[in-house]
């Protein structure tokens, strides 16, 4: 063992021939006397990182480190490591707390735990162990922006930690890391405000014009947080930024932009990196209230900014336009203030008519950015503009509504209406050009209704959820901002429809668009201050969502979502939007969802068996669900299945019992619309529904029958089979269907023929079944050849 006789470490040479180099193969107490040249090789070991191809190596490297700074802890006497502890604890907190790979940070983690129990003189080590244990320095963003800002509380680690961060992690090659490294400098800045002003400022904008393109992002990045973090310390001290810094770096951060644009590095791969860092340089120096109004630079930087809108692609990153907003927005609150809370004339109106173009571009993205960008304007730059720049928003999620390819324009349009109607407020007599008034929210209104009812699909699957994600988030913000302000604009139809629609999307099959709509239907029903008016049923309501389940309930259950949700079915204004979302998830395919959902439905099913009203007005509903959405597959074919399960679960035994009922009349001449349907899945579904009308009583059942024997000779063989098949389930449980005598026959030729021959052949079979069963043979319908 190390702890006996030896200590090693393995050093890889990353070259062609990667030539291994033993640093160490000594007796412990023969390596005291060379521990001066061990030592700096250890501390380098622990940070050493190659670039191989898309990856690093090294890992390994710094685990064996690691390995060694925990062996010196068994091997050596403190007073023979006592001038080695600077270096060596700096090192093992560097790599317990910036390292890549979790399993470095947590070895470097246990080394220096080993050094404090067994040396006792690393400083400050009790107090450090207790917050960057082995278990703490497992989440990688938990160490850079958290340990670190309390390990820097230590004088003798704050310097060292900042110049790591410098040295190897802003120019690191994973992105992430150089992110995480600049945040880090941003929580560190308070620690050693001065060194960042003085040292480290001035070394980091030579790097953020130079050639390296991995060190160039990052040091804008950290230039950027750096200058921030110095103006929220000048604050506390009533400095501004520019007496805390030189000069010379103020017109360094000023220059970066053109430099960078003299040289074209806003174009091609390098570009991708550049223009969301510089907008991210933007907003940061202009949230630092740098002394630049009226500089040519604010050209340059707004030019960057309308440039990377109107190149926008699919490959985009979302921090791109979250960076792009965000410094539009910061720019706009500094710089184009012509007195305080009143906008540059000339620029709003070049600013606002420029992005509400953005809005009718053929280009997807430019239509998301240039909603975006409309929407995070401050309220002085709208003023005045309001009317039109909601009528471009309106206009927007209206008329692409049937384009699959506007998806993501409809989602940032929603959102950015309600970031309007957010900064201009709410005057129930207001100008429509200045406030949310009662001339607008109507029309406000139906916009965001309407998108909540998005079911757009595309290759990426329901993409329509996005857009009714953001309509529920939009409308639950503009209601509770309208009845804090003007509670007498909101019409009892738009409350009654947004709390419909709302237990509709509570009540449908995907957990997260579900939870999402459940919370903010029960935001509004419990929202106090202010109170939502004209809510339906809302004295029920309470009774079934007690304030406690605001908090209690997990909407992305379907074990406890859908027991609360199917009580709303006996709420006659919130029955058919709550039954039309169960349709979908308990005609669903997750097994789960299907589970739960059924469950509950069944359940209120069972408990209105005996009120013949209360059922009525359900299969009323339901036929209603059925009609309005009889050519939408993506609800028609759920509903079948729903149907299903609910005829063999003799959920409408009261109804069976009567002859000719209307529900199953009705119920068969919808189906019947299905026969002519190429979907297979339709036409499997509806052979079972028909299967289950089998049980009414009456003429009907000869017309299901009939229906069934056509069904035994369609195009499809695979229809053909799994009508027999079903038929012949069909006549063993319901045995009272046909006559006795002919039941044996009639189940043997279901069960024998080979029904995927061909069609003459199973004509004469499906014949033969329709004389045992006594129903008319179906005539082969013969079309009058065109006349020449």
């Amino acid at each position: 063992m190390l702890s006996h006789q030896w200590a090693g470490l393995q050093l890889q040479q990353q070259g062609p021939q990667a030539t291994p180099m033993y640093l160490i193969l000594v007796q412990p107490r023969a390596m005291i006397y060379m521990m001066g040249w061990v030592v700096p090789l250890i501390v380098k070991s622990l940070t050493y990182e190659e670039k191989r191809g898309a990856c690093s190596v090294g890992s390994n490297v710094r685990d064996a480190a690691c390995y060694v700074c925990w062996s010196f802890a068994r091997a050596y006497e403190p007073k023979e490591l006592e001038p080695y502890v600077t270096q060596i604890s700096s090192a093992l907190l560097i790599t317990a707390v910036f390292d890549r790979n979790v399993n470095c940070r947590r070895a470097a983690s246990a080394a220096f735990q080993e050094n404090v129990g067994r040396q006792g003189t690393f400083p400050h080590g009790i107090d450090i162990l207790t917050a960057a244990d082995y278990f703490a320095v497992g989440s990688i963003s938990n160490c850079y922006l958290n340990i670190t800002v309390f390990i820097a509380s230590f004088p003798e680690y704050t310097e060292a930690m900042i110049d790591h961060l410098i040295a190897m992690k802003i120019n690191h090659w994973d992105s992430v890391i150089r992110e995480l490294a600049t945040k880090a400098l941003h929580n560190l800045t308070p620690q050693a405000a001065d060194y960042m002003a003085t040292t480290v400022l001035p070394k980091l904008l030579p790097m953020a014009v130079g050639i390296d393109l991995h060190g160039r992002h990052g040091a804008i990045l950290a230039c950027a947080e750096i200058t921030h973090a110095l103006y929220k310390v000048g604050l506390q001290t009533n400095r501004a930024v520019v007496d805390m810094i030189s000069s010379e770096c103020v017109d360094a951060l000023k220059n970066i932009h053109q430099k960078l644009n003299d040289r074209k590095q806003y174009r091609g791969f390098g570009g991708e990196l550049m223009r969301p860092a510089v907008c991210f340089l933007i907003e940061k120096l202009s949230l630092s209230k740098m002394p630049f109004k009226n500089d040519p630079v604010i050209t340059g930087w707004q030019w960057l900014i309308d440039d990377t809108i109107k190149t926008l692609h699919p490959g985009v990153k979302d921090s791109t336009v979250v960076s792009l907003v965000s410094a539009l927005s910061a720019l706009c609150d500094e710089f184009y203030q012509a007195e305080p809370g009143q906008a540059d004339l000339q620029i709003q109106d070049v600013l606002v008519s420029q992005y509400i173009e953005g809005l009718k571009s053929p280009q997807m993205l430019i239509c998301c950015g240039s909603a975006l960008a409309l929407g995070c304007l401050p309220r002085f730059m709208i003023h005045g503009k309001v009317k039109q720049i909601l009528e471009g928003l309106l206009q927007m999620c209206t008329v692409s509504q049937n384009e699959e390819k506007c998806t993501e324009a409809r989602r940032d349009a929603v959102k950015a209406i309600s970031q309007v109607c957010l900064k201009v407020g709410v005057c129930a007599h207001g100008s429509p050009d200045s406030a949310l008034c009662s001339e607008n929210v109507a029309e406000v209104y139906g916009v965001l209704l309407h998108c909540m009812t998005d079911y757009t699909r595309d290759s990426r699957g329901d993409v329509g959820a996005w857009v009714r994600e953001a309509a529920m988030t939009s409308i639950m913000e503009v209601t509770l901002l309208v009845a804090v302000s003007a509670p007498e604009i909101l019409l009892p139809d738009l409350v009654k429809r947004m709390m419909c629609l709302l237990a509709q999307q509570a009540a449908e099959k995907i957990d997260r668009y579900r939870a999402h709509a459940g919370n903010v239907f029960l935001c509004l029903l419990h929202s106090k201050e202010p109170a939502v008016p004209h809510i339906p049923h809302q004295e029920e309501l309470l009774r079934i969502f007690p304030f406690e389940t605001t908090t209690s309930l997990n909407w992305s259950a379907p074990s406890q979502a859908f027991q609360y949700i199917t009580q709303l079915l006996g709420l006659p204004q919130y029955q058919y939007h709550t039954l039309l979302g169960l349709t979908v998830s308990v005609g669903g395919i997750t097994q789960s969802t299907v589970h739960f959902s059924s469950q509950s439905l069944f359940e209120y099913l069972r408990g209105i068996q005996e009120n013949n009203a209360a059922l009525t007005q359900f299969g009323d509903t339901l036929l209603s669900i059925f009609r309005d959405n009889l050519r939408n597959d993506m609800v028609s074919i759920p509903f079948l299945g729903m149907l299903n399960q609910m005829l063999a679960n003799s959920c409408f035994e009261i109804f069976a019992t009567q002859e000719n009922h209307q529900f199953c009349v009705d119920i068969l001449e919808l189906c019947k619309e299905f026969k002519k349907s190429k979907v297979i899945a339709k036409l499997s579904v509806s052979i079972s529904v028909f299967c289950g009308l089998i049980q009414f009583q009456g003429e009907v059942r000869k017309r299901v029958l009939a229906q069934l024997l056509m069904l035994l000779c369609h195009s499809f063989p695979v229809i053909r089979k799994t009508t027999a098949s079903q038929m012949y389930e069909m006549l063993l449980t319901y045995e009272d269907v046909i006559d006795p005598e002919v039941l044996d026959d009639v189940t043997t030729l279901l069960s024998d023929a080979n029904w995927e021959s061909d069609l003459e052949t199973v004509r004469a079979h499906r014949n033969q079944l329709c004389d045992w069963l006594k129903v008319s043979q179906p005539r082969k319908i013969t079309k009058n050849p065109v006349p020449s």
